[in-house]
């Protein structure tokens, strides 16, 4: 029998040493108090104390990026991606009042692309940076057979801390106003239902967005997921924050109601500031306004309750972000929207 190797059989150890080369300098970058070691060790170590806890409460996500995927394999765009992911992943960290300290992530590939899987984790690491949290390691799994050529998936991995006694929702009551940071698009939920979309139309990846002044359709729907770490957390430390939604899949119904507490419902004030895809979205498949809302963000990213509407919005607005007021805390379950019917007109 003639001998054979593993490169033989479609694993390039060569290339995933290369790989690990390559974002050695990426997870450097984003390093910060707390960190033990660095990338290539059989586990990643972490300082609590170094990074200023004094009783921590740990807290874990995990998420992926859905088939918004698809569209980064069939037009190469690969360097949004890795924001999606770590988005994905921080945003939910936050809302439970938990700072992120540190990121892994789990890329698989049939054939290993060292050039594209590097964009993709650089993606990662600017994640990282833009939530102040570390890349401390990961995995790149090489599985000829299980993809297509080309194919690739991605996975997250997120653990960030609170102070025992700071953690959300806390002392959540009707009265209290809910507040909005604007999402940037669709962000990384509901892309099955676009891509059947986009594929019921005469549209290709790289024709111009039908619903925005410049770029491709592909580039105005990669835009990235927004991380919201910073101005979440400067209003939860500043005392005005009661609880946060990261609005992902689900949308509002689905999301709003695991922040309240049993008996307290939501009343939303239609119609609010809205990307376009939204609206081009629902002509184009001709779908439902109950549908759009329980799939997509439709335009809020982050829904905030506050008590102190005014501070907390001049906070936000002093960070930089464009809240606005969605609603209120209301007694009774469900969320209610007025005006309904505005919201795509």
């Amino acid at each position: 029998m003639t001998s054979v190797s593993y490169r033989d059989a479609g694993v390039d150890i060569a290339a995933g040493d290369a790989l690990v080369d390559a974002i050695k300098p990426l997870a450097k970058a984003t390093m910060r108090a707390g960190v033990l070691g660095g990338i290539g060790g059989f586990g990643a170590l972490f300082d609590l104390k170094a990074a200023g806890f004094t009783d921590p409460i740990l807290v874990s996500t995990t998420d992926g990026v859905g088939t918004k995927l698809k569209i980064a394999i069939e037009t190469g765009i690969h360097d949004t991606v890795g924001i999606d992911l770590v988005a994905m992943c921080v945003n939910d960290l936050i809302v439970q009042g938990a700072a992120p300290l540190f990121f892994l992530d789990y890329f698989a590939t049939g054939a290993l692309d060292v050039a594209a899987a590097k964009t993709v984790i650089a993606g990662i690491a600017r994640g990282c940076e833009i939530a102040g949290c570390a890349l401390v390691g990961g995995e790149t799994a090489e599985m000829p057979g299980m993809y297509a050529k080309g194919d690739y998936d991605l996975a997250g991995f997120s653990v960030g801390a609170a102070e025992r006694g700071a953690l959300l929702p806390a002392g959540v009551a009707a009265g209290d106003v809910i507040l909005a940071l604007p999402s940037a698009g669709v962000h990384s939920n509901g892309f099955s239902l676009v891509r059947k979309i986009v594929a019921g139309t005469n549209l290709g990846w790289d024709t111009p967005a039908p619903f925005a002044r410049a770029g491709t359709l592909a580039e105005t729907l990669m835009e990235p997921t927004r991380i919201y770490v910073r101005p979440v957390l400067a209003l939860h430390q500043a005392g005005l924050l009661k609880g946060a939604a990261h609005i992902t899949g689900g949308g509002l119904p689905g999301n709003l109601p695991r922040v309240l507490p049993e008996g307290l419902g939501a009343r939303l004030n239609a119609p609010w500031a809205m990307p376009p895809v939204f609206g081009w979205l629902k002509r184009a498949g001709n779908v439902d306004t109950a549908e759009m809302l329980r799939v997509f963000n439709c335009g809020v990213g982050m829904a905030l309750i506050v008590s102190d509407a005014e501070a907390a919005m001049a906070l936000l607005e002093n960070a930089g972000e464009a809240p606005f007021r969605l609603g209120a805390v209301v007694d009774g379950p469900g969320i209610m929207i007025e005006n309904e019917e505005s919201l795509f007109a």
